[in-house]
């Protein structure tokens, strides 16, 4: 069993309580079980959140936009969760879907994951994302100093020169300038 379909159903048994559908939907090898409890209305959102994670970890691309929605959510440990299954549920749409979630302003609370998706998959989106969002974090005050060192370490990763001057800004940042040091140091040339 992947390691974290272990720990998601692990901490979803503790939401559903004594639930038979849980154990079922655990149970079930069945895509079109799984694909009909994602659509069924009135489902909590354990049972949402279990489902679409297995479906994605399959590949299967119903689980799409319950996936996205999840890597936006309030819980860490749901978007964590989320960004696992999208990483390998091979949609094309994912990046694009993640790129929009890193810089969407309104929600930068909840950009972590998003950030270190985009990353993993390694798309066209990512830098571009990650600098526009590393670039609005590198005002004074700002509060999502976790958001900022993983777009630095993510464009260090990337190694694309575009992120040349966003990472020379980082240095004037404490917080972010052994991390904007080592990504630097990353970049050909």
């Amino acid at each position: 069993m992947d390691e974290e379909l272990r720990s998601l159903t692990e901490r979803l048994r503790n939401e559903a309580g004594a639930s038979p559908v849980y154990e079922r939907l655990v149970a079930t090898e069945d895509p079109k079980v799984l694909a009909d409890a994602l659509t069924a209305p009135g489902q909590p959102l354990w049972a949402r959140e279990l489902v679409a994670f297995r479906l994605g970890l399959a590949g299967d691309r119903r689980a799409f936009e319950a996936l996205v929605l999840l890597l936006n959510h309030r819980d860490p440990q749901r978007c964590a969760s989320a960004a696992h299954a999208l990483a390998r549920l091979g949609d094309p749409r994912t990046a694009r879907a993640a790129a929009a979630l890193a810089t969407n302003e309104l929600r930068v609370a909840y950009a972590l994951h998003p950030v270190r998706l985009l990353v993993e998959l390694r798309a066209p989106e990512a830098v571009p994302a990650l600098i526009t969002t590393l670039g609005r974090r590198l005002r004074p005050h700002d509060p999502y100093r976790a958001v900022a060192l993983a777009c630095v370490e993510g464009l260090g990763a990337l190694g694309d020169v575009r992120a040349r001057p966003v990472l020379n800004e980082a240095l004037a940042h404490p917080a972010l300038a052994e991390a904007a040091v080592h990504a630097l140091a990353r970049l050909p040339g």
